[in-house]
């Protein structure tokens, strides 16, 4: 046995997986849903579902569901119509996945999410035990963005992220992104000569590949794909990319498609979650000693590294660390409101306590609170 081959049997011996399919690996050339196609991936997730593997179906298609009930002839570019689309696609795909299902004596569960659902720590774990719950039931969660009031999420990803961090959550074993490309490729597939990358272990992998756009239906290239596979295997979870027509060999741990490998870490939830589902409401400026302070040594962030602040943010919300030139570093939930901060920049906590109370002789930002934001693929 080779050493890709042991390493994808962490896929064909997963007792917990998160599935992701694309949009465009479910609807039609004229961008509406293909019963056969979603039919084709149920047959072969319900195998899996019915051999006692726990299946969490993250699908995109909502939209695109709701292009022929709607009468458009394509997906629309602005975002209330894109979604009244999604309000009346979700039921459609539901619907659909129901009935295919069905067949196999399975049920579904939806469960729409949001990038918000998945930053503030009440709904992440309310989210964590519904879908626990669902599948210690033996059902199978749908798992969907909510794009109905979903506004930049619609943009996103593709549900590409949404699908790492679900992995996460559930504690899967491993995760497959189907999509309408059968792997990753040093260049662009279409043209002669380029090679599939069978394995993907690290950054160092990737040095030089082109990564491409989506299509037409779908809104998420290869680069969302592949930076979901960052944070999946970032927090221990294997990831094989390859396309939905290829779905039943990539659960079999065949030699297809690209293997994203585990790099051994395990973070925490609430870093990862700190990481990668929130969005920095605003940003702080440090100076080279914070900066060194904060990413090598690991300290907590003190006002006096503290050279500007942006946006309107408040106490406990997460917030960007950029260094001197303006690039992130890391992020780290704030103990101020934004209001408060210009007056505490560049001054010592002994000083702040003696001149404004002992409740500003704190750190801005506690070294457990911040995480840093390393390069990713």
């Amino acid at each position: 046995m080779t050493p890709a081959t042991s390493a994808r049997d962490r896929i064909r011996t997963a007792s917990r997986l998160v599935v992701k399919v694309g949009s465009s690996s479910l609807t039609t050339p004229q961008g509406t849903i293909d019963v056969d196609r979603v039919d084709a991936l149920v047959d072969v997730l319900a195998a899996r579902r019915t051999a006692g593997t726990q299946i969490v179906l993250v699908s995109s298609g909502a939209i695109a569901a709701g292009l022929g009930p709607l009468g458009l002839s394509a997906r629309p570019r602005d975002l209330a119509t894109q979604q009244a689309a999604a309000s009346v696609g979700q039921g459609v795909l539901v619907a659909r996945y129901t009935s295919s299902f069905a067949r196999y004596g399975l049920r579904v569960g939806q469960v729409l999410l949001t990038a918000d659902d998945m930053m503030r720590r009440a709904h992440h774990v309310n989210a964590q035990r519904t879908l626990n719950r669902l599948l210690e039931l033996g059902i199978v969660p749908v798992v969907n963005e909510n794009d109905t009031v979903a506004t930049d999420e619609i943009r996103f990803g593709d549900n590409d992220r949404l699908a790492a961090l679900v992995a996460h959550l559930t504690h899967a074993d491993a995760l497959v992104l189907l999509s309408d490309v059968d792997a990753l490729y040093d260049g662009d597939p279409r043209r002669p000569g380029a090679r599939r990358l069978a394995d993907v272990r690290g950054p160092q992998d990737l040095a030089g590949v082109e990564l491409g756009k989506g299509g037409a239906v779908g809104t998420g290239g290869m680069i969302t794909k592949v930076q979901a596979a960052r944070i999946a295997t970032g927090a221990g979870v294997p990831v094989v990319l390859t396309a939905a027509a290829h779905a039943a060999q990539a659960l079999a741990g065949a030699d297809i498609g690209t293997y994203f490998h585990p790099d051994g870490r395990h973070p925490g939830t609430r870093l990862l979650w700190l990481a990668h589902a929130t969005t920095g409401r605003g940003r702080l400026h440090l100076d080279e000693g914070a900066v060194e302070a904060v990413v090598a040594r690991r300290k907590s962030l003190l006002p006096a590294g503290v050279t500007a602040v942006e946006g309107d943010f408040a106490a406990g919300d997460p917030v960007d660390l950029c260094g001197p030139h303006g690039h992130v570093v890391a992020r780290g939930l704030v103990n101020f409101d934004a209001a408060e901060i210009p007056d505490l920049l560049g001054r010592s906590t002994r000083e702040l306590a003696s001149t404004l109370g002992p409740e500003y002789e704190r750190e801005l930002i506690h070294r457990d609170d911040i995480v840093i934001l390393e390069p990713t693929y």
